[in-house]
């Protein structure tokens, strides 16, 4: 599975997110099929459907009923939609009638008055639900803390949690393993065109719709770390992507676009204190970003060595004296253990910027961040007391644990101490991805089809 999807938890711990997200197969939301849809459809869920059947049916019927009634004024009166004042609903419905005469079905709209629109919220609502459902089975920890979000925000986080886990099941869902490679660039290019339409209020689904009225809400909401997290699936995508990293700039760049990116999502829904700006608040959220990828990495070097894949830079292991064919062999010796510990040092230096963001947040916002800094970090004390055995031993942090860090959150919470805006780069490199303008990922040159598939 894709190491991106252990970092999905960052909008569950974000820095600007809230609390962590296990590894998880098996679960799709694959996107729909490229049609475009009213505001009544929806995807997924026995209910949802058939409520959004009969919201469908109610359209088509009204739809019918508008085109009757305007064929029968042009007929009787022998005008034409130039001799008819311009009202909006008549128009619309003389256009409708002249189209279904022509045998053109398509995009037939109904006048969105009173009734469309209270339709649209009754759809959007359902959305919201269903984003809460997903969060609440796949990301239990994740969606508990969100509960200590203001209502408003913290169906904003589920939605965008939501579309992060359908951007994941493109390359990492069943049906990802049997596409070629063509064939998942066409996805992913889809995916991202889709993203656009987003960004300009036309949803395809109603999870989407979801995503359209986040928008809405939070109109300084970027569009650039989503198609940055899109760029991050490729490098994760198997015969496609990198399974070795040969310096750390490559590996915090895959970090920053699989988590950072997260921490730009949500940060305007977290909002910030006063007198703070978001591009003050900007730098924390990738540092928070970075720190739990890198605890992620550390955790799973046993995991993903089963799968072929080495995250630790090379670099790194060829200064420790550390063979490739050790990680994949799971050899603990003392070498790896120093290797280790400088890996932990370096993922410290990273929740210590991220720490200098609390005071930047609203207060409101403050306690999920600070206990998604207190409670993954653990991790890497649970690392440590596993005596860096991390290829046969999963570190992890129990429920009992996280319960009783949280009073210390809380308190941690209440007194953030001062804003800092000054950025400490003397231990270790920290790249501001978002003022690099970057160009979009782009699969390997060659076949696009030498798999054999399409």
């Amino acid at each position: 599975m894709a190491r991106y999807t252990s970092t999905l938890c960052f909008l569950r711990w974000a820095s600007f997110a809230l609390v962590t997200l296990p590894r998880i197969r098996g679960f799709t939301i694959a996107p729909q099929a490229d049609t475009r849809c009213s505001s009544a459809q929806v995807v997924q869920g026995g209910a949802f459907k058939s409520y959004a059947r009969q919201i469908q049916r109610r359209q088509y019927a009204e739809k019918r009923a508008a085109c009757s009634s305007s064929l029968s004024m042009a007929a009787s009166t022998g005008s034409t939609s130039k001799d008819i004042p311009a009202t909006p609903g008549l128009a619309l419905a003389l256009d409708n009638a002249k189209r279904l005469g022509n045998g053109d079905l398509n995009d037939l709209e109904l006048h969105r008055g009173p009734g469309e629109a209270q339709r649209r919220r009754v759809v959007l609502d359902q959305a919201y639900q269903e984003c809460e459902r997903i969060t609440g089975i796949f990301a239990k920890t994740f969606y508990l803390g969100t509960k200590f979000m203001a209502p408003v925000a913290r169906k904003a986080v589920w939605a965008i949690y939501v579309w992060c886990r359908r951007t994941d099941d493109i390359v990492d869902g069943p049906r990802a393993m049997v596409r070629g490679r063509k064939s998942l660039q066409n996805d992913l290019q889809d995916w991202t065109n889709r993203l656009q339409e987003v960004w300009e209020g036309k949803p395809r689904d109603a999870l989407d719709l979801a995503m359209v009225d986040v928008r809405q809400n939070y109109p300084s909401l970027p569009i650039a770390p989503f198609k940055d997290m899109i760029d991050g699936m490729v490098m994760d995508v198997p015969g496609i992507g990198k399974n070795r990293y040969s310096t750390f700039e490559e590996l915090e760049l895959y970090c920053y676009r699989v988590a950072g990116t997260v921490g730009l999502m949500v940060l305007p829904i977290l909002g910030t204190a006063e007198g703070v700006s978001e591009e003050d608040a900007k730098f924390p959220a990738l540092s928070l970003g970075i720190a739990l990828q890198l605890t992620n990495i550390l955790r799973d070097v046993g995991e993903d060595a089963v799968r072929g894949r080495i995250y630790l830079p090379m670099e790194d292991l060829e200064r420790f004296g550390i063979d490739p064919e050790n990680i994949m062999n799971g050899i603990l010796d003392a070498n790896y253990k120093a290797m280790m510990k400088y890996q932990i040092a370096r993922a410290r230096f990273y929740y210590k910027q991220a720490a200098r963001g609390i005071p930047m947040l609203a207060p409101e916002s403050r306690l999920p961040v600070q206990a998604s800094l207190d409670m993954y970090g653990k991790i890497l004390e649970a690392i440590e007391a596993n005596d860096y055995d991390n290829f046969r031993k999963r570190a992890y942090i129990s429920k009992t644990e996280k319960l009783l860090t949280l009073p210390l959150s809380w308190w941690r919470s209440l007194n953030p101490g001062q804003v800092d805006t000054n950025i400490d780069d003397s231990e270790f490199k920290l790249t501001r991805f978002d003022r690099i303008d970057m160009e979009r990922e782009v699969f390997p040159a060659g076949d696009p089809d030498e798999d054999g598939s399409d």
